[in-house]
């Protein structure tokens, strides 16, 4: 039996084989779940590493579903004010009642110093990193009925360990959701609802290939860093996730973990 059998979820930011989405939503399906998948394909085409083929990437996490389980996606823009609360809305007419939310989802590009951005980068990281967690959030919490194994998972990033200069507005729109991670989880585990945000770390989902955005000598100075001399993959999150929206993981509540690798940040 696995240990999320009969259980459903929503994992948002789910369009690439490399993402940390993907590797979330692989490891649900593993452990029995039925997942659907939020996508916004728009974004990937506007990045270095490009989009993938998405019914190839629905078939191919349809292949690690668990016999009864369903997986179903959905194209949602989180940019548009209505989004969130629609994007809960029509997964729970598919799917029933949703126990486990990851927001994955993350705006990247826009970007800069402080010097460099401008209202509509810091407007645009808002909506879409802080404020579509937030309101998918609140629409999950609406339906959920109290049953067990109601789990929430943000994700934000390393900007409470150290700078993040040139991503100003990113860094910004995820520190908003670190920083709200314990008052937020005080109001669901009453409803029985765990929250706890997830760090990820420097994961390469395809960004940190030679060519792509550093050259292979920062790439290289990046990656002595890890103690493993190996930068993140996908799966080492997602790993931490699926043991975090499970029973085991029960009296787990309003933390934000960060899972590096013993990444030497100051070195």
């Amino acid at each position: 039996m696995g240990t999320l059998d009969g259980r459903t979820a929503l994992v948002t930011g789910v369009s690439r084989r490399q993402g940390i989405g993907f590797a979330i939503a692989t490891r649900l399906l593993q452990a029995g779940a039925s997942v659907a998948i939020q996508h916004w394909s728009p974004h990937d085409a506007e990045q270095p590493w490009g989009a993938d083929d998405l019914a190839g990437v629905v078939a191919e996490l349809s292949a690690q579903a668990s016999e009864g389980a369903r997986v179903t996606d959905i194209s949602a823009d989180f940019a548009q004010d209505d989004a969130p609360g629609a994007l809960i809305a029509e997964v729970t007419s598919q799917l029933g009642h949703l126990d486990i939310l990851v927001c994955n989802q993350a705006m990247s590009g826009h970007d800069g110093a402080l010097s460099e951005i401008g209202i509509a980068d810091l407007e645009l990281h808002w909506k879409v990193n802080a404020r579509a967690t937030l309101l998918m959030t609140q629409a999950y919490a609406s339906q959920h009925d109290g049953r067990p194994g109601g789990r929430v998972v943000w994700l934000t990033s390393g900007q409470q360990l150290g700078p993040m200069s040139d991503e100003i507005a990113y860094a910004t729109s995820k520190a908003a959701l670190a920083g709200v991670t314990a008052s937020v989880a005080a109001d669901l585990i009453r409803r029985g609802i765990g929250l706890n945000t997830v760090n990820p770390g420097p994961v390469n989902t395809g960004y940190l290939n030679e060519g792509v955005l550093l050259s292979e000598e920062r790439l290289a100075a990046i990656r002595d860093r890890f103690p493993a001399g190996r930068f993140g993959e996908p799966d080492d999150p997602a790993r931490l996730i699926a043991w975090l929206v499970g029973d085991d993981a029960r009296w787990v509540v309003g933390q934000v973990i960060n899972t590096e690798g013993g990444f030497e940040r100051w070195r």
